[in-house]
């Protein structure tokens, strides 16, 4: 099938009706290293944990919960030293600053310091303990 037999104009998608991400998922490596990250280093709030294999951290109103794959267990693994996804965190200008030297302070290595790009935005970036890329960003 190709895109123009798909896509009918006049036909309104039921996934018209999403209005937010509710949660994300990071399907983890090594749980004890990646919880230990998010909850020691990163301070994120512990919303609950509803087994082992499955912890929720509270972020603004949404969720991030650390996963060992159930479903998709048999996939292929992501080669170590691979990000899987980037997740970009909102905070003030002064903030971006602040996060960078808690995560040296933490011995987290920054992937790029915090710096103005030319799109209007104050970035920091580094890696998580299974590689995935993180972004603190504030709007300049």
């Amino acid at each position: 099938m190709t895109n123009a037999q798909t896509t009918d104009p006049g036909r309104r998608s039921p996934f018209g009706a999403i209005r937010a991400i509710d949660y994300t998922v990071i399907f983890v490596r090594d749980m004890a290293a990646m919880r230990h990250f998010y909850e020691g280093v990163l301070a994120f709030p512990l919303l609950r944990e509803l087994s082992p294999n499955w912890i929720e951290y509270g972020i603004g109103p949404n969720t991030l919960a650390l996963a060992r794959p159930s479903r998709t267990a048999t996939d292929a693994p992501i080669p170590a030293g691979s990000a899987s996804l980037q997740l970009a965190f909102k905070v003030a200008a002064a903030e971006v600053d602040q996060c960078a030297d808690e995560l040296v302070r933490q011995g987290v290595a920054l992937l790029s310091p915090p710096t103005d790009q030319s799109f209007g935005h104050r970035t920091l970036f580094f890696r998580d303990p299974d590689g995935n890329l993180l972004e603190v960003y504030a709007e300049i």
